[in-house]
């Protein structure tokens, strides 16, 4: 015993002390054009080549498409029209905020297609601190970030006039150019879900003279020679610089004021000397953050796919706030217009990121966590509704509402930077309205659920998807009154919880629609989409009960009917009825490009169903089909994703799976064990501890867990708790090729599942 004592305390410290080791570059290993080829129909993760900062105020990215398009940079372009300020979280909310620069040379071009720049992809860098692209005209165009804006630098061929032409994008823009001090000062209003008031302000320093200079506008695209100052919709400006310069870009913006623009500029820009010193301290935050977290074995490709997924993790949500000049935080409100004291974070939809990103980053960002939990109750102030989909202001996209489960988590977690029963209040409120925007704005169909117990299908649709996530909600809503001494709404939302149980039909053994007056809607088929779904069928959403597995195996009729169905949902045919959306969509193709029977990973709502045979007896095949996800479905190729990519979510559970474990249920403090990609994982906390994940043996073909160890002792549970998590220590796994159907199959070595307790 004392031996094993000895053995877990000198790997400790070996583990340790190879955290306080000098940090290996791993930007190297980090693309981001991972996810580019994508479009309408297909996405591979609908992703542009962000160039910026951790959860940065704004980004930047090369632009293929035209002003407006949500696909801003796709792999199969081969021309670049502008360098844009962005900070776009799905092509399908499109952008706001936005800008652009581009280079030309010869003779002016203002317009973006005229303008438009041919290139080759081996002529590009593609790293988070640094975007560089060599045109075939001869020009080098590069980007670096700040915080609050970038660094770029521009080098032209000789002997011809060189030029730089700014693009306003395609509402209200303001622009003044000032020559005797190199500046272009002015601002954008552009997005869809913005305050009248909402206004970009930009500076923007360049390192050389103007020869020339002059203003334009992007709709008829009529030039003003020497015109220094003009405003309206599309305006943009250019400048003319002597031939064969190099002209460096200093750029911030804000939200606040034209003088804070000037101050974030002054506080993140003024002192870089160079692009180089920018690019290098760019390079040193992502490198720190991507050390935070050490994988060791697997292939390079691996390691490729795993830092370029640990990137976009970490994007989103993004800040939304500036600092003063004493350094204290302050922000224009996307949802009432004004300026406030404080933090405040936007630029996220929850029903994506709820399942993986936000508990990713509880476990490496528990103090941003707590200031995002501080903003949500401040947003739902200011605009009477939680922004379960923000971008940057209030939205009603998509279902459900999960804010409550943000707060929950991170609550179970010990993150309480919050009142517990404001939050209670504010989400009560967010469960008996439905919000402006309908959708996650309040609640669809608030009555039908707290009386008949589910949303019937009718003037509500998606009304089954609804209802389960309703109920998840619920359930997060009761977790966290229970916490925190809330007899109030824990009595409220005690029965909720259970509505799930209403729209399963035992007869035909799915989640199924259901009508008002109680009756299952006809003409049942569950590889139908739509309809009562949310972006699937019934084969994708019957599993979506995320707090009470135990209760949905009774459901389904005992664990041998659960396994068998489980088994048949990864493995049969992949039959599609295209039901209400009448066509096929992108999701429906990748489902069929994934080739995993009605999986498809390609869509939130079964990403947590590869964990479920750990809740029922069988967590050698959770372990084996997750390996066959993150061998097979990601890498770090420009097709990286099996589906849009959405903030940080697909990135997150590929993350956290290839760490080998998973959040089935946030609002809880477990994280249910996979298989873990790598031998060994070392991930270094906020607190300066550090838990270190060994899978001895493991290899492509040894994906199945036969023992386990926690800090040296036997291990037989399925999950693993947040506390032991962030107190340090190991978990060390002796890996195999074939099951060891014993291990971990007690009932109580299974994960939380409401039933279990109740």
């Amino acid at each position: 015993m004392k031996c094993k004592i000895f053995a877990f305390i000198g790997c400790c410290l070996l583990s340790f002390n190879d955290v306080g080791a000098q940090e290996k570059d791993l930007v190297k290993y980090v693309n981001t054009l991972q996810g580019t080829d994508s479009e309408w129909a297909l996405s591979y993760g609908s992703t542009y080549p962000t160039v910026g900062l951790p959860f940065g105020v704004h980004f930047f990215s090369p632009q293929t498409n035209k002003n407006g398009e949500g696909w801003k940079y796709q792999y199969k372009a081969n021309t670049i029209r502008g360098f844009q300020q962005v900070h776009q979280c799905s092509p399908w909310m499109n952008d706001y905020a936005v800008f652009s620069l581009m280079p030309a040379i010869g003779t002016l071009k203002v317009n973006e297609e005229e303008r438009a720049l041919k290139f080759s992809h081996d002529q590009e860098t593609a790293k988070p601190n640094h975007f560089a692209v060599r045109f075939d005209v001869g020009i080098k165009a590069e980007v670096s970030p700040v915080e609050r804006g970038a660094h770029m630098r521009f080098s032209f061929p000789a002997a011809q006039p060189a030029f730089l032409v700014l693009d306003g994008f395609l509402k209200d823009c303001e622009v003044t150019i000032l020559p005797k001090e190199r500046k272009i000062v002015g601002y954008v209003n552009n997005g869809r879900f913005v305050p009248e008031n909402f206004r970009s302000y930009f500076v923007l320093e360049f390192s050389q003279p103007f020869r020339a200079f002059g203003t334009w506008e992007n709709v008829n695209g009529k030039i003003k020679k020497g015109n220094a100052t003009d405003y309206g919709k599309g305006i943009g400006a250019y400048l003319e610089f002597k031939p064969g310069v190099q002209v460096e870009v200093k750029t911030a913006s804000s939200y606040i004021s034209p003088e804070q623009a000037q101050r974030n500029f002054d506080q993140e820009l003024a002192k870089n000397k160079n692009f180089e010193y920018t690019r290098k301290a760019a390079f040193n935050t992502w490198n720190k953050l991507l050390n935070r977290v050490l994988v060791e074995g697997g292939t390079e490709a691996e390691k490729a796919t795993f830092y370029s997924c640990l990137f976009r993790a970490n994007l989103f949500s993004r800040k939304f706030y500036d600092l003063d000049g004493a350094g204290k935080p302050y922000y224009y409100s996307p949802y009432d217009g004004k300026v406030h004291e404080g933090y405040m974070y936007t630029d996220n939809g929850f029903w994506d990121t709820f399942r993986a990103q936000f508990p990713l980053s509880n476990i490496l960002h528990p103090e941003m966590q707590g200031r995002y939990m501080e903003s949500l109750l401040t947003a739902q102030q200011q605009s009477g509704f939680f922004p379960t989909w923000s971008n940057p202001g209030m939205s009603g996209v998509m279902i459900g509402n999960h804010a409550i489960s943000l707060l929950s988590d991170a609550w179970m977690k010990g993150i309480r930077t919050f009142n517990s029963d404001s939050a209670l209040n504010a989400y009560y409120h967010e469960a008996t309205n439905r919000g402006f925007w309908g959708g996650s704005n309040g609640r669809d169909g608030w009555k039908d659920y707290f009386t008949k117990g589910y949303v019937p299908l009718g003037e509500v649709h998606e009304s089954t998807a609804k209802t389960l996530e309703y109920a998840y909600d619920d359930f997060c809503a009761w977790q966290l009154a229970k916490a925190t001494g809330n007899k109030f709404y824990e009595g409220i939302f005690a029965k909720q919880m259970y509505n799930y149980k209403n729209v399963f039909d035992p007869d035909v053994n799915f989640m199924r629609g259901r009508l008002a007056n109680g009756d299952w809607v006809p003409d049942f088929d569950p590889v139908e989409w739509g309809g009562a779904f949310t972006e699937g069928n019934a084969w994708q959403y019957s599993w979506s009960v995320f707090h009470d597995v135990k209760g949905l195996i009774e459901l389904i009729g005992g664990e041998d009917r659960f396994n068998a169905k489980l088994d048949s949902f990864f493995t049969m045919a992949q039959d599609i009825k295209y039901g209400s959306y009448k066509q096929e969509i992108h999701e429906m193709k990748e489902m069929l490009l994934a080739k995993m029977g009605q999986y498809a990973h390609g869509n939130q709502p079964t990403q947590h169903v590869p964990y479920l045979y750990t809740f029922s007896g069988q967590p050698w095949k959770t372990q084996k089909q997750v390996r066959m996800v993150t061998s097979q479905l990601y890498n770090a190729t420009e097709k990286g994703y099996p589906g849009d990519e959405d903030q940080g979510q697909m990135s997150s559970w590929y993350v956290l799976s290839a760490l080998g474990i998973y959040s089935v249920c946030p609002g809880t403090d477990q994280y249910v064990i996979g298989s873990p990609v790598f031998t060994k994982a070392t991930i270094r906390l906020d607190n300066g501890k550090a838990f270190v994940i060994k899978a001895n043996g493991n290899s492509s073909q040894n994906v199945y867990i036969n023992s386990a160890r926690l800090n040296g002792n036997t291990y037989d549970l399925n999950y693993i708790r947040y506390a032991d998590l962030t107190e340090g220590g190991l978990l060390e796994l002796e890996m195999s090729d074939a099951p060891n159907t014993s291990r971990g199959t007690a009932a109580s070595s299974r994960p939380f599942s409401l039933s279990s307790i109740q």
